[in-house]
């Protein structure tokens, strides 16, 4: 039996919007929302019976071994073209490693600035789980910086809170810094990166981003070469 609910179901999953999505967002991205869209449809169908069937919804190949993180000469041309508020929350992305959705939403009450801690709750994590955020002194800086300028939130803009990050305004300044190929997740790749490069476990570095499992960390794991080093000069005096 069709639902009311069906024409708003289909319209949510139209080639036309998913065309509009690449625009301002690569394949992975565009995967994991559709994804979601493709698992509330599922459950129209199976389990509350508002639709007859769920129509196919393409599924973009990602290179999930090509992560695009900035050289720390790309991250000085673009701190450079920032507005102020989108500069602090760019810094702070990059000393944190913080989910894009995780930033313009922080609170005053997730910070502790005497014992330099910040959390994540769990129903604001993709793992659903607290996590643990430490802050270190480009973290505090930024948040020394915007205190006092709302009583709740973090990250304002002339008074009022941010609502979105990665906006047009932030794609115009890449361009400007002559930066290609980057989102505002890209932030979180460089983070990682550049906590691989200066030594970081990737045992660390996975409790550190809040990633659920031990592949994801894997990903920077040929960052870090010379971790293995040691272990190959083993059978030096053998050979």
């Amino acid at each position: 039996m069709l639902s009311a609910y069906q024409p708003c179901l289909i319209g949510v999953v139209s080639p036309n919007l998913i065309q509009e999505k690449l625009k301002v967002a690569g394949k992975t991205r565009v995967n994991r929302t559709t994804e979601m869209i493709r698992s509330v449809l599922n459950k129209a169908h199976k389990k509350w019976g508002w639709i007859d069937n769920v129509s196919y919804i393409r599924r973009f190949k990602e290179d999930n071994q090509r992560l695009r993180w900035l050289t720390h000469d790309e991250a000085t041309r673009l701190l450079d073209v920032l507005p102020k508020h989108t500069k602090a929350m760019t810094i702070f992305t990059l000393a944190t490693g913080l989910r894009e959705s995780n930033v313009p939403s922080l609170e005053w009450s997730q910070v502790d600035m005497e014992n330099k801690i910040a959390w994540v709750y769990a129903d604001q994590s993709k793992n659903g789980k607290v996590i643990r955020v430490p802050l270190n002194a480009g973290a505090i800086d930024v948040l020394t910086q915007q205190m006092g300028k709302h009583q709740s939130r973090v990250f304002t803009y002339y008074g009022k809170p941010v609502i979105k990050v990665g906006t047009k305004g932030w794609r115009q300044c890449l361009k400007r810094a002559g930066i290609e190929n980057f989102t505002w997740h890209g932030l979180r790749h460089t983070w990682a990166s550049w906590h691989v490069q200066s030594g970081t476990p990737l045992n660390a570095l996975q409790e550190l981003g809040g990633w659920s499992s031990y592949e994801m960390v894997l990903r920077y794991a040929h960052l870090a070469p010379d971790h293995l080093s040691s272990y190959a000069n083993n059978l030096e005096k053998s050979l």
